[in-house]
């Protein structure tokens, strides 16, 4: 009987940044891609602008969460007069499923894209059963 692994989105339950004393900012959630092999479970996440030192993944529980700052350099003397995006900060969660090895969690950062493979645990991957004559 093949299995189904369960990565589940949950909206973002973080209280906003305060930014300088000025008004906070609600994150912005990253559209992410989600993928699933006989290996485990692949997400991509769009993030522009964040650098791996603005970037930090980690595991609550049974629970993924991405979290990164995007940090957009103007040329000197320039001024930002237009944004289509008011929060330079993303944040996504996702629920886990138990058959998820979270210890081996591997994640790259590349041109923007986080990608984030968790394998799924030996116990429940699908295995070939040989069979021998006689």
């Amino acid at each position: 009987m093949a299995t189904h692994s369960e990565v589940t989105s949950r909206p973002s339950a973080a209280g906003a940044l305060e930014r300088r004393g000025g008004p906070a900012e609600a994150p912005v959630r990253p559209p992410v891609d989600i993928y699933e092999d006989d290996e485990g479970i692949t997400l991509c996440a769009d993030m522009p602008g964040v650098s791996k030192d603005r970037l930090e993944l980690r595991v609550e529980a049974n629970t993924l969460i991405l979290e990164g700052t995007a940090r957009l350099d103007l040329p000197e003397n320039a001024e930002a007069l237009y944004a289509d995006v008011r929060s330079n900060t993303y944040r996504r969660t996702f629920a886990l499923s138990g058959e998820l090895e979270t210890g081996k969690i591997d994640a790259n950062l590349k041109d923007g894209v986080l990608t984030v493979r968790i394998p799924k645990r030996s116990e429940v991957r699908p295995r070939r059963i040989e069979v021998r004559a006689g």
